[in-house]
């Protein structure tokens, strides 16, 4: 008995799909990847991070975006979904649709279990090739815990833990500051710090 083979897409194959589905999909390498629903922590803690970075940001030539927004990863020829990302300056779309932005500078994944390791491993080597990435994010939402990765001057990456109730995240790719204890407004789980 043979294997029946994988169907693979083309990206524009994908693309004409995506914008008609009811779900959102991932696509790498001719294949896509269907995407889980979010918990109420994640959607409390997307929330915070989209009024905090929008409120900080009013003034100024950047945009926030949830994870409605896709991000192509160009060289790699990847679709994905951020939970929240930042461009600023002049937005890059992929094509005339405007539903595929090019140029974050700062991406944000809320990890869950069943993503966690994709989006410490593959999903940040795979952000790493976006050029103006300069700012990588990851929010835990079973406990009080953020990461920051920030791209020095020679392609490094450095990183830093936040986990006290009054630490700060100083944002350097868009001028701002996050509050752990804002980002955490209201997540009932983490009310009360450990």
């Amino acid at each position: 008995m043979s294997a029946v083979p994988k169907l693979r897409l083309t990206p524009q194959e994908y693309l004409a799909l995506e914008r008609k589905a009811a779900f959102k999909s991932e696509y790498y390498q001719g294949e896509i990847f269907a995407m889980a629903g979010a918990s109420d922590p994640h959607n409390l803690i997307s929330i915070n991070l989209i009024r905090i970075l929008s409120t900080h940001l009013l003034q100024r030539d950047c945009f926030v975006y949830s994870s409605d927004m896709r991000v192509k990863v160009s060289p790699l020829g990847k679709y994905t979904y951020p939970d929240v990302m930042v461009a600023c300056g002049k937005r890059i779309f992929d094509d005339a649709e405007q539903d595929t932005l090019v140029n974050p500078v700062l991406i944000v994944e809320i990890l869950s279990p069943s993503t966690e390791n994709y989006d410490r491993g593959a999903k940040f080597d795979h952000y790493q090739y976006i050029k103006t990435l300069a700012e990588y994010i990851l929010v835990a939402q079973d406990r009080r815990r953020v990461e920051r990765f920030f791209r020095q001057p020679d392609g490094q990456w450095t990183y830093r833990a936040f986990k006290e109730n009054d630490d700060v995240i100083k944002l350097e790719s868009i001028g701002c500051e996050l509050a752990l204890h804002e980002i955490y407004f209201k997540v009932p789980e983490l009310l009360h710090p450990e």
